[in-house]
């Protein structure tokens, strides 16, 4: 899962960043208004970390340039800012949590945890499609009910097609999200092919009655 942390505080910006990485998500960050902008009109995100005071203009702002996008990134307002009117207008204008400073890294863990299974998983503790379970609190994969061992992108990568079943998805857009920001810029995406046909080969081997259908030159779908 991909996290977006917008934040001109360095040091906070850097600790929220290495512990959200040590707890397996793919962070990107911009330190002021403009990159923010920049960052969330190019990419998508499962969940935004959005400071409202930002250098070269307010963080409110970028929220409202992300709805008028149509974007559906959760978004979590972090802001010194405790005032219960700054409180009302981020969630007004549809952040989907106000986290004030100073906060605990587990309580900010936890927050992001929930708003992520609220919008990507239904608010449900798994993600099954046929006889194929993820347990994002644990990244465990069942098949039949049976634990199957995936590395780390392949767990990523089964994640973002489970919450997206029969859906068409783009190398460049698969490579963004599961990779990183500019991976889709990469002069060759044969990494994707070699991890799907690894996960293909363990969804074969234990009976998944699902499996990757390739559309040539344009992506997968979970079918």
């Amino acid at each position: 899962m991909k996290i977006l942390v917008v934040e001109d505080e360095k040091d906070l910006r850097e600790v929220i960043r290495d512990f959200l990485e040590q707890e397996q998500f793919i962070v990107a960050t911009a330190d002021d208004y403009v990159s923010g902008l920049a960052k969330i009109v190019s990419y998508n995100y499962d969940c935004v970390l959005l400071d409202i005071m930002l250098p070269g203009g307010d963080g409110l702002n970028l929220l409202r340039e992300l709805k008028a996008l149509g974007k559906a990134d959760s978004v979590i307002i972090v802001s010194a800012k405790d005032a219960v009117e700054d409180k009302v207008a981020g969630l007004e204008l549809g952040a989907d949590d106000y986290l004030a400073k100073p906060f605990h890294l587990a309580e900010l863990f936890a927050r992001i945890k929930t708003v992520i299974r609220r919008n990507n998983q239904h608010g449900e503790q798994s993600i099954c499609y046929k006889n194929v379970c993820l347990f994002p609190e644990d990244r465990r994969l069942a098949i039949r009910g049976l634990d199957v061992q995936l590395n780390r992108k392949e767990y990523d990568l089964l994640y973002y097609f489970l919450i997206r079943p029969e859906k068409l998805i783009p190398k460049t857009t698969l490579a963004e999200a599961v990779w990183g920001d500019h991976a889709d810029q990469s002069d060759s995406l044969d990494f994707i092919y070699s991890q799907i046909k690894n996960l293909r080969k363990k969804l074969k081997d234990n009976q998944a009655d699902v499996d990757f259908q390739a559309v040539y030159g344009v992506g997968y779908k979970l079918i």
